[in-house]
């Protein structure tokens, strides 16, 4: 580990960085390359009607229950739509990435080294009881968060020190200067109000609604079933640009079904009024009736060009089984896309194949000298194929044959020691069959998981299937308590900081680190990325670099992705004349 250290050393004293100096930066926005999208002093986002309406109801479903209302909490599902409940202290557009204006806070001031940033919160800011938000909330937001949040934003801001400079004035000290993204992030911080929080436990569910800082709260609920938000009256942050046009329902209501299957029905029969459709072959063949005819419901497909998430079936790597990455690999061949996409998809999909899709960072063709560079430290860490082929996934002729595929599986799991012997999959040291488990929580997801299971059945491999509710799918993926899980990693714009919590070995005890990776290969990559936010050229190369290791490393049997919205909804609403770039645009609806 010395020599890698040794060697991003040199590599990063090669990038220009800003020189250390006390210049203090003040401004309204920040932007994490570049410019922000919007001057100082805008008046409301591009893609929001600054006149939209106000009034009426957003009725929306939620699959499974809910049993807290902390969304913040180790433990428990919380209830949906909680995202609403806080203001954060700056908000970010849809237009771009990770860019703030004001929102809690008017101005900032930043070190240009990074090393501080301070915060002048808006003295008009109120939580929802209309008490003022001041500096002291917002130290103690983050000191709870450091204290009694989860152990993944501990460790991420560690050596990050806030203090009260007065009653409207907040300081952040980083250990360490030049990390312009960790700062950024602090822009991002949730803001909870000390008064009600003060004599809480802030890692515990919260079964009563909680007071907040935020555009909507609770009104009505049955825990468990249904709950109602309510917009704050007097909201004071309506009329500020970042909110200008959005937040324009009275009203938002969830209202909760066992499962898809249910809450597609109950859609079809007006009893919500939104859906974003993720199954393919209902979109191709199940939206169809009365309301559809009518004009009362609208289907409608949008394209969109947004990085794409890596949905995957995931290898739990802190199991025997999967400890090997010839069986990871090997298991991959099993599924046959092809096959699927035609016969249950409708070839509505393409298959995911980088943690960078659809952006300039999923690694295509062979390394570059740059990236070999990058790479050479590492060299005896990391798969070979790396260095020598482009990762593509298994390609079958969608016939449903997968014997070519399975003679490479085959060989690799001979190698890895296993054998087919009588029709089973038999560990050549223990002779115990190779089985597993999937876990899921959607019914919908066992449709697409049954075919993998009988390709694996073929070669005595078995994968039982665990449909499980959405509370203890999510407590079981918290603790690990799993083989294998149909989950995924979020996408990816660029690579960044936030790749640490996915990926490092400091944060195996992450929800975030699904794969449960350590390995000092991965940790290389994602501590060199950290210092390159303002180097594209490097950035590049370095992502490019951590695509391949990850792709070459099998942690997961990727799924697929389609670029375009699949939306469904009563003709009641209203929107602006354009969506967000990176966003459906929900909150700028209105009912007409």
């Amino acid at each position: 580990m010395k020599n890698y250290i040794l060697y991003l050393l040199l590599v990063l004293s090669a990038v220009p960085v800003l020189a250390q100096r006390s210049t203090t930066i003040t401004a309204t926005s920040i932007s994490l390359r570049g410019k922000p999208l919007y001057p100082e002093g805008f008046s409301n986002f591009a893609y929001v009607n600054p006149n939209a309406p106000k009034g009426g109801s957003l009725v929306l479903d939620a699959t499974g229950t809910y049993d807290n209302f902390n969304r913040y909490a180790s433990r428990g599902y919380c209830v949906d739509g909680s995202e609403y409940f806080y203001d954060t202290l700056m908000r970010g557009s849809s237009d771009e990435l990770f860019t703030y204006y004001p929102l809690i806070a008017e101005r900032i001031e930043y070190a240009a080294d990074y090393s501080f940033i301070i915060f002048s919160i808006n003295k008009a800011a109120r939580d929802q009881e209309g008490f003022p938000i001041t500096a002291e909330d917002v130290k103690f937001s983050f000191d709870t968060f450091m204290t009694q949040g989860v152990p993944q934003f501990r460790l991420y801001y560690e050596g990050i020190r806030a203090t009260v400079q007065d009653a409207y004035r907040v300081r952040f000290d980083l250990s360490s200067g030049g990390d312009k993204e960790k700062m950024m992030d602090i822009c991002g911080l949730t803001i909870i109000p000390k008064r009600f929080w003060q004599n809480r436990n802030f890692s515990e569910p919260l079964l009563t609604p909680p007071l907040g800082t935020g555009v909507y709260r609770v009104s009505d609920y049955k825990m468990g079933q249904y709950v109602t938000l309510e917009r704050v009256k007097n909201y004071w942050a309506a009329d500020l640009p970042v909110n200008k046009g959005q937040f324009n329902f009275d009203t938002i209501h969830y209202d909760y079904y066992r499962d898809q299957t249910v809450a597609f029905e109950a859609f079809k029969s007006g009893e919500y009024d939104f859906r974003e459709e993720n199954v393919a072959s209902n979109w191709a063949t199940q939206y169809t009736g009365k309301l559809f005819t009518n004009g009362q419901i609208i289907k409608k497909e949008v394209p969109h060009d947004r990085p794409q998430s890596m949905q995957a079936f995931v290898f739990n790597t802190e199991r025997p089984v999967f400890q090997d990455r010839r069986v990871r690999q090997a298991l991959n061949y099993f599924l046959d896309f092809e096959w699927m996409n035609k016969n249950l998809f409708y070839n509505q999909y393409s298959r995911t194949r980088s943690y960078f899709q659809n952006t300039p960072y999923e690694a295509k063709g062979l390394p570059t000298r740059e990236e070999i560079a990058v790479l050479n430290p590492i060299r005896d860490k990391i798969p070979p194929e790396a260095f020598t082929t482009e990762y593509q996934p298994p390609v079958t002729d969608g016939s449903g044959n997968i014997t070519a595929l399975a003679r490479r599986a085959l060989a690799l799991l001979s190698a890895a020691g296993w054998d087919l012997k009588g029709g089973k999959m038999i560990n050549k040291t223990t002779g115990a069959q190779m089985q597993f488990e999937l876990l899921i929580y959607d019914s919908s997801t066992e449709r697409i998981a049954i075919p993998l299971q009988r390709n694996f059945e073929r070669y005595g491999i078995t994968m039982n299937i665990r449909l499980i509710d959405s509370s203890q799918f999510v407590n079981r993926l918290r603790s690990h308590d799993f083989d294998l899980i149909a989950h995924g990693y979020s996408a990816n714009p660029y690579p960044s900081s936030s790749l640490l919590t996915s990926w490092h070995s400091a944060y195996i005890d992450s929800t975030w680190n699904t794969a449960g990776v350590q390995d000092p290969a991965v940790d290389y990559l994602v501590e060199g990325i950290q210092n390159l936010q303002e180097n594209e050229e490097a950035l590049l190369t370095w992502g490019h670099a951590l695509d391949r290791v990850l792709t070459w490393n099998f942690y997961v049997i990727p799924q697929w992705h389609i670029s375009k919205f699949r939306l469904a909804y009563k003709s009641k609403f209203g929107m602006p004349d354009r969506r967000p770039r990176y966003d459906i645009g929900l909150d700028t609806w209105w009912v007409k």
